[in-house]
């Protein structure tokens, strides 16, 4: 079981591989390595003047350690290390890790493939209605609707915001800034390059249920299945709606509701 700390770090993780186009396979190597380097804590410390997620270190170039504290741009900086390995995604997880991070303890990475490899197939979105959490609200002052949305323009880039300019039973599908200010954050679902829509709306989803805890997610909606905070199984439950077996196809946005 995850912290809600350790879920938001993966979670942005994927969402950085994801907005860099990249296969799953980076995603299971750079959670796999976070795992290692830090249990997906930004930690403010470690071996000499390591940081953040993945250790990085300011006096080897990895940035100053304001930015390597910052997750978003820890992971860009870990994939654009890792797709400078030839041929990574054929490597064993271990070695691929390892020409990014230059360990100490090159062989310590493999432990963590089985649960990177889980994380990876929820958070990118792949295996449907399968990431859960206890959803307890975190001591934050970045909570509600503008918060979702900022979170998302963090982790997706603003484009995740936009208007599928699809209609809806007749009408324009709102767009999440419509729907922002009665607590409710509508992100509508877009293909990506190399991910169909109902998998693009899984990592939405997922995402979601990963920061309810720091951005006070009460209930999350998408593809005939719904996910409610403080459930006692925390699991992802059929609505009334169509699309009830969570496969995601034909869905058209993911449906973010905030507590008050």
């Amino acid at each position: 079981m995850f912290t809600p700390e350790q879920a938001v770090n993966a979670a942005t993780i994927t969402a950085v591989g994801t907005a860099r186009e990249l296969p799953e396979r980076a995603v299971t190597i750079a959670l796999a390595t976070a795992l290692q380097e830090s249990t997906l804590r930004n930690i403010d410390y470690g071996d000499r003047d390591s940081l953040g997620l993945f250790q990085q270190r300011p006096s080897q170039g990895w940035g100053t350690p304001e930015e390597i504290m910052d997750p978003t741009y820890a992971a860009e900086k870990f994939y654009e290390h890792l797709e400078k390995v030839p041929g990574y995604t054929r490597l064993p997880l271990t070695v691929a890790a390892q020409e990014v991070q230059r360990s100490g303890y090159p062989q310590a990475y493999a432990k963590h493939e089985p649960d990177a490899a889980l994380l990876a197939a929820a958070l990118t979105g792949r295996s449907a209605a399968t990431l859960t959490c206890a959803g307890r609200p975190a001591a934050t002052r970045a909570a509600g609707a503008d918060a979702v949305r900022a979170a998302l323009a963090r982790d997706f880039g603003r484009d995740a915001l936009e208007p599928a300019g699809a209609e809806v039973g007749g009408a324009p599908s709102p767009s999440a800034s419509e729907s922002a200010a009665a607590g409710t954050v509508r992100v509508p679902v877009t293909d990506v390059e190399g991910a169909d829509s109902g998998a693009r709306g899984w990592q939405l989803a997922h995402w979601a249920v990963a920061n309810s805890s720091e951005l006070h997610i009460k209930r999350v909606s998408y593809a005939g299945r719904e996910w409610t905070a403080g459930n006692t199984d925390s699991q992802w439950r059929p609505t009334d709606g169509k699309n009830s077996s969570g496969s995601g196809r034909g869905a058209e946005a993911v449906t973010i509701t905030t507590k008050p």
